[in-house]
């Protein structure tokens, strides 16, 4: 049976990752200075402004101005032909500190307030509501879907090519998009490959592919998984001169399935960018992901799923579900209990586990918090796979 399935990326100048990236730069900026902030910073951009707006409760001391305008220029906005200028855009800061109400209960978890033992892991309860995924799969060496992480390395490549001057008529606004054909569960080759990159109108139409097939596209997609019928479309519309937040609004968490695995996995609706570690929307998200990547890696199962779900103040997971989609080693029913055997899922403890305090995540705003791009995060050891497999007896 053959199916064909697609996912996407985005560049660092698509106006949805600029404003991610600055929600990051934020959090980032004042974690530097005050590791125990509470942080949820959005961004919103369009022609000639960002801002930034949200709730944050910190002693840190931050000029939230120069920061956006430092990202904004390092993406490559840095002139009108650009169609934006972090030099000279508008912005406009309205943060607020964090409702007292929401504090409350991150601050002092649940179980604390009902008698349990005031330790630091027992301390924080989870900052809201809601499910998360983490997904992992041997498709490639990352345990990431193969169409997604060659999305992402085509869309990182087409800012690499342009920010080092080989293709000088590039600007930062781009997409990308690949492909797969699968027959009985195994990728047999690339189907299409989709680039659209906003450029300088002196740029022709036949440069624009010509370039990119040579410098992008063959420096990342690998030869054996292209044939005679794989499809390429370059800036298929033909003209892409008008980008950035000129072209299209921007704003912060409108691309969470390009930030996680591309549609082969469920997704419980919550971004990351933007947000401290006690909100579990991110944290977790990188738990899960961890605790996937580590059941494949151990050789549990080929691909795999794991949901936790939290109540908003409440430090344990109300819910700990996993799928293995018919490949699991061992029933999904005993994987869970591993996972629960082997891994502390409570919001202090993630943070502990995976080093969370810390200004790491501008860097993940855009090319993906999974996979290649996040290849020296904590959530992507498999530093538990040979101690899971044992557990499982295999």
């Amino acid at each position: 049976m053959r199916k064909l399935f697609t996912s996407e990326s985005v560049t660092e100048g698509h106006p949805d990752k600029v404003c991610d990236q600055v929600s990051d730069a934020i959090l980032d900026a004042i974690i530097a200075q005050d590791p125990d902030a509470h942080v949820a910073c959005e961004t919103c951009t369009k022609t000639g402004f960002v801002m930034i707006f949200g709730e944050v409760t910190t002693t840190a001391d931050v000029d939230y101005e120069a920061v956006v305008r430092e990202v904004v220029k390092n993406i490559g906005y840095d002139c009108e032909e650009a169609c934006f200028d972090g030099n000279t855009c508008q912005v406009i800061v309205k943060l607020e500190e964090q409702s007292p109400d929401i504090a409350m209960g991150v601050d002092e978890s649940l179980e604390v307030k009902e008698g349990a033992e005031r330790d630091e892991l027992e301390l924080i309860g989870a900052g809201d509501q809601g499910m998360m995924f983490g997904y992992a799969c041997t498709e490639t060496e990352e345990l990431m879907p193969l169409s997604l992480e060659l999305s992402h390395k085509l869309a990182k490549q087409l800012t690499a090519v342009r920010k080092d001057g080989i293709v000088d008529y590039l600007e930062p606004d781009g997409k990308t998009q690949v492909t797969v054909d699968i027959e009985d569960g195994e990728i047999k080759r690339i189907d299409t490959i989709l680039i659209s990159t906003q450029h300088k109108a002196s740029a022709t139409l036949e440069q624009i592919r010509a370039d990119l097939m040579e410098h992008v596209i063959k420096p990342i997609v690998p030869a054996e998984l292209i044939d005679e019928k794989t499809r390429f479309f370059v800036n298929p519309t033909g003209r892409f001169v008008i980008g950035g937040p000129m072209g299209d609004s921007g704003l912060t968490g409108r691309k969470i399935i390009v930030d996680t695995y591309g549609g082969r996995s469920s997704h419980g609706g919550g971004a990351f960018s933007g947000k401290d570690p006690t909100k579990v929307d991110r944290s977790a998200a990188y738990m899960a992901r961890y605790i996937a990547k580590n059941i494949v890696a151990a050789g549990i199962a080929d691909r795999c799923e794991v949901e936790l779900a939290y109540a908003i103040g409440v430090a344990h997971p109300v819910s700990v579900y996993c799928d293995t989609f018919g490949t699991g080693k061992i029933d999904d029913e005993a994987i869970v209990e591993l996972i629960k055997s082997h891994f502390d899922m409570r919001p202090a403890a993630i943070i502990k586990t995976l080093d969370l305090r810390k200004p790491i995540y501008r860097k993940l705003a855009a090319y993906g918090h999974f996979g290649s791009n996040a290849a020296d995060m904590k959530w992507e050891q498999t530093d538990r796979a040979a101690e899971l497999r044992e557990a499982a007896g295999l």
